[in-house]
């Protein structure tokens, strides 16, 4: 028959968090998820404001990502908010547990997407930054940009 799309298709992605943290390292992991919630995610109605993977007994779930209810589900629509876990091999789970507890590093989602049929989460170990350096980062963008837009006006004359 029909073979399974190849391509991975995001559903949504955590701009802000390039914004407000330095990303070290990044994982890919998969979600495990309840049928209402895989046909909401393939709707596209999910967000990863404010979320943040945690480590409990050896497990890794995804904290405060929101799912929406699907709409044509009824008793077996799940809390949106609910702890989502992740699956990991156990030697990346306490290799990210390790780093998490003594260089105080953050585990954060930068997108949800769909590769092989299957929900994965992209998961970035992450440090958090200052004020002042994200108005670098901000100055570094908008000077460049004027530098390209000098370099494209310099072509043309």
């Amino acid at each position: 028959m029909g073979k399974k799309n190849e391509a991975t298709r995001t559903v949504c992605e955590n701009r802000k968090a390039r914004h407000d943290y330095f990303i070290h390292e990044t994982y890919e992991a998969g979600i495990e998820l309840f049928g209402t919630e895989v046909k909401s995610l393939r709707q596209g109605k999910a967000n990863l404001k404010d979320s943040y993977g945690m480590i409990k007994n050896g497990e890794i779930f995804l904290e405060n990502m929101h799912i929406s209810p699907y709409d044509q589900g009824s008793f077996s629509n799940q809390d949106p908010l609910r702890p989502k876990k992740l699956l990991m091999h156990k030697k990346e789970i306490m290799k990210l547990f390790g780093q998490t507890r003594e260089k105080g590093l953050t585990l954060v989602p930068l997108k949800i997407y769909f590769k092989k049929g299957r929900a994965k989460a992209e998961l970035a170990l992450a440090s958090g930054k200052h004020t002042y350096d994200k108005r670098r980062a901000l100055a570094d963008k908008a000077a460049k940009r004027d530098m390209e837009r000098a370099m494209k006006e310099q072509r043309y004359e």
